[in-house]
Formats: C-alpha cells, sequence, structure tokens
C-alpha cells in the first residue's frame, strides 16, 4: 500500500514552499504517524508537523438536462511542514 500517491503542484500549495510547507495527497486510511515516516524515508526529510484535511466527493451534474451524473472522487490531503533548512524536491521525477 502506497500511502503517498502524489504531490499537490498548485500555486496556494507552492507559495508556501518558502516556510518549509508542502502538500501531497495520501491514502484515506493513513494516519499522521504513517503519513510522517513514508516522507521522512522518501524524501530524507525531516518532518516537523503534518496537518491532514479531508475533501469529501462532489455532485456533478450534465448541463443539458441537469440531470446528476456522478460524484467527484474525494481524497485526503497532508499539508507536511519540515524543519528549516531543508527542501523536498518535488520536480525532481518530471
Amino acid at each position: 500500500m502506497s500511502i503517498i500517491i502524489k504531490p499537490i503542484v498548485t500555486e496556494k500549495v507552492s507559495s508556501g514552499e518558502e516556510s518549509g510547507r508542502y502538500g501531497f495527497v495520501v491514502d484515506e486510511k493513513a494516519n499522521k504517524i504513517e503519513i510522517k515516516k513514508a516522507i521522512e524515508s522518501k524524501y530524507g526529510v525531516s518532518v516537523a508537523a503534518v496537518n491532514t484535511i479531508r475533501y469529501a466527493g462532489k455532485a456533478k451534474r450534465n448541463k443539458k438536462t441537469w440531470a446528476y451524473d456522478g460524484r467527484t472522487a474525494s481524497y485526503k490531503k497532508a499539508i507536511i511542514t519540515v524543519k528549516p533548512g531543508e527542501i523536498i524536491d518535488i520536480y525532481s521525477n518530471i
């Protein structure tokens, strides 16, 4: 089971990189301790804090008939704060 699914690369999350904060989409069943260990082993940094947020999927409608077509996927996001002086190179895999 992979705990880290993908990094979040948006303007809002990228603005926090100067302060040592990074965003990741993680497995919904993972807790903060498992997320911390996975980040430390994969990127080789010391994690100072882990904050998690759960996003529920939202209903989507068809534009012509306004009937409900389905839902977007729900996911869990983790905001990782690393210790001062350390960085995570997210763009190295691109």
